[in-house]
Formats: C-alpha cells, sequence, structure tokens
C-alpha cells in the first residue's frame, strides 16, 4: 500500500479545481521555473513526464509543470524528514503564493507534509512508525483530526492511531483533490494525463 511521492505546489488557485481540467503546461514559463529553482550549472531538459509516473524523480531529476494558478514541481529535494529545513531555494521562486509540500514512502511507512503561507511555515508534520514523529509544527489542519481523534484507527496497532500512509493519502485528497493509492471518485484528474516537463541537472537544489 502506499505511492512514493516529493512534490511541491505553489498555489495561487485551488489544484482541486485546476488539476482536473487536465491543464496543458506553460513550456517557456516551466523552463524559466526550472532554471529559478537550479540557478547554477547544467540543466538538461529530458522530456515529458506525468503526475503519476515522475511524482518521485531520482537524484538529478526534476520533473515541473507551470499551469495557471498552479506549479507542480516534483525533486528529490522534497522529501525531507523535517520539511521545516526544506530549502529556501525551493520555496523562494512561489512568491506569495501557498506552498504545499507531500512526501511520503511505503518501505518505511513515512509521511510529510507543510504548508506556507506567504512563505511563513503554518503547518509541517512527518512520522514514521519507526521512527515516532519527526517534526510537529502548527496545528492540526481539518482533513487531519479525525485520524488524531481515533475515527481512522489502523487495522494493525502502531504508535499512532491511524497508517501515515493513510493520513497521507487523505492529505493529496485534501489538498491537491487526487489520489495515489486511495479510492478515486468522480471526477478525479488523471495524473497520467498531467504533463510535467524533465530536467535533468548535477547540483542539489
Amino acid at each position: 500500500m502506499g505511492a512514493v511521492t516529493a512534490m511541491l505546489v505553489y498555489s495561487e488557485d485551488d489544484a482541486k479545481v485546476v488539476l482536473p481540467g487536465h491543464p496543458v503546461p506553460d513550456r517557456e514559463a516551466t523552463r524559466a521555473m526550472a532554471r529559478r529553482l537550479h540557478p547554477y550549472g547544467a540543466l538538461d531538459e529530458i522530456g515529458d513526464g506525468n503526475l503519476l509516473e515522475n511524482v518521485n524523480p531520482p537524484d538529478g531529476r526534476m520533473y515541473v509543470g507551470c499551469f495557471p494558478g498552479l506549479t507542480v514541481i516534483c525533486a528529490p529535494e522534497a522529501a525531507v524528514d523535517q520539511p521545516s529545513q526544506l530549502p529556501p531555494s525551493l520555496l523562494e521562486p512561489a512568491g506569495n503564493a501557498t506552498v504545499y509540500l507531500h512526501a511520503m514512502h511505503s518501505a518505511v511507512d513515512w509521511f510529510a507534509y507543510a504548508m506556507w503561507e506567504r512563505g511563513t511555515l503554518v503547518r509541517s508534520l512527518s512520522l514514521a512508525p519507526e521512527y515516532g514523529i519527526l517534526e510537529e509544527t502548527g496545528d492540526a489542519l481539518m482533513f487531519e483530526k479525525p485520524y488524531w481523534s481515533g475515527d481512522r484507527a489502523p487495522l494493525r496497532p502502531g504508535p499512532f492511531p491511524f497508517h501515515p500512509l493513510d493520513l497521507g493519502e487523505e492529505a493529496l485528497r485534501a489538498m491537491f483533490g487526487i489520489t495515489y493509492e486511495g479510492k478515486p471518485f468522480d471526477g478525479d484528474p488523471d495524473l497520467k494525463e498531467i504533463t510535467l516537463l524533465g530536467f535533468e541537472y548535477e547540483d542539489s537544489l
């Protein structure tokens, strides 16, 4: 169970409204954003990807899409144990947009997410059964509350009153209106039809 994700979203408009329309990326804006994220060294375009198959790219690659009111960035640097330590180079290009981080890995049942408003971190959570809570900042958002209250108890007992990957899928639904391993809803976007441009680089972002 569970996908592996490493993604950031800069949101001026609601992703739950934008993504179901299968928006087409602005290629020039996307290339410019990729260069802002990686201002030094070689940056090579490697062809198109999509939000289904390239949500967790390997080191040295990123997939980016600039859509009207929304920018999606999939990059390994987003998969940080402590979201508060996300490199500033990944936050600054967002300007005043709301920034969402989503990262999870099914091999260790780890999930992390965060939200920044106008550059200020308002919520972060990172947790895994083996390591406990790695970071928690701010108040729980509404979609979390049934999980902390015990209303989403896991099948197997663990250190939390829920399975972290279940909360990870709920976060995808609440923030972006998408799912990877959860139950799809009518009107959900086909993630394979959401194009992202791929880039390869040598240095960290």
